[in-house]
């Protein structure tokens, strides 16, 4: 295999025998539906086998099509697809769970998903509401249920088979370590905010010595202040090896251990995202060194409200 495609060719095993998880993935929050359609089918043709998508984003819908396009026209079979999607806080009653997941299995068009994740371990109160606020603007959090209960009734979707592998999202270590201390079915995957400026090294090492693959959204810093793409050591690494920022920060997601996901409308984007290969170690050891930085852009683990999702107005 060349050199250049041993990154983005890359897959972690999930534990259990749960398959395995494409290191580079491609993020469905897209709001715009014919601007995701188009982008979900570049993602594809391009390569991307791991598409992300949540109950929350509203376009499971968009993603399903999408797929259906390319699994009827012979240019993809769903065995090489691996196909993420999220139970969202206002699901988390045990007894809302497995709907839920019907609910999204049928949005996109498939009988399982590859991995199914809490989307965060805050949970409101059961409903239709997905954004419960108070007179005062306040969260209504459900104090009913615990995070525990909601991970029981994940790990019986496994047992039906609707779920390869379950995870959790947007969690801190120290309530990583509650769930896998309880957990029949350990997480295979966990889905957090990192990228040069938040490494996460200890949630990363923890992820490793119990078999989870941890999986870095934002890897790019979502395009925020202080712009990662910017960042003077990467800059310099990326001019000396000639490739763009941006796939410098993504080979050192990946050859760090941790699986990726990168969100684009633009055609170049989605094709420099994907096309990325190794790093020399020091390289690697430069960024670890080096940068200094340290930001969360996603308050996200605090509050439970995905920062980067806009809430309907």
């Amino acid at each position: 295999m060349p050199l250049s495609d041993t990154l983005r060719d890359k897959r972690f095993a999930l534990a259990d025998g749960a398959g395995a998880i494409p290191a580079v993935g491609f993020g469905t929050l897209i709001r715009d539906p014919v601007a995701a359609r188009q982008a979900i089918k570049t993602a594809l043709e391009v390569g991307f086998r791991h598409l992300d998508s949540a109950e929350l984003y509203g376009n499971e819908d968009v993603v399903g099509n999408a797929m259906r396009e390319a699994f009827e026209a012979g240019t993809l079979r769903r065995q090489e697809l691996f196909v993420t999607t999220k139970l969202w806080n206002n699901n988390h009653r045990p007894e809302r769970v497995g709907p839920a997941l019907e609910a999204s299995l049928r949005r996109l068009q498939l009988d399982y998903v590859d991995a199914y994740l809490i989307h965060t371990p805050s949970a409101f109160p059961p409903g239709d509401e997905q954004h419960p606020r108070d007179e005062h603007g306040q969260v209504i959090y459900d104090t009913g249920v615990t995070l525990a209960q909601t991970w029981r009734a994940m790990e019986r979707l496994v047992d039906e088979g609707k779920a390869r592998a379950i995870g959790l999202s947007d969690i801190r270590l120290e309530t990583l370590k509650e769930i896998v201390a309880v957990a029949r079915i350990k997480p295979a995957v966990v889905q957090v905010e990192s990228h040069p400026y938040l490494p996460e090294w200890k949630l990363l090492d923890f992820c490793r010595q119990h078999g989870i693959v941890m999986q870095a959204f934002a890897p790019l810093g979502h395009g925020m202040e202080p712009r990662l793409t910017e960042d003077p050591v990467i800059m310099a690494i990326a001019r000396r090896l000639h490739k763009t920022p941006a796939q410098v920060a993504l080979a050192w997601a990946v050859q760090r251990g941790s699986a990726l996901l990168t969100t684009s409308t633009n055609h170049g984007r989605i094709r420099e995202n994907f096309d990325i290969s190794p790093l020399p170690e020091e390289a690697l050891q430069e960024m670890r060194d080096r940068i200094a930085t340290s930001v969360r852009f996603n308050a996200v683990v605090e509050t439970g409200v995905p920062g980067f999702v806009p809430r309907p107005q």
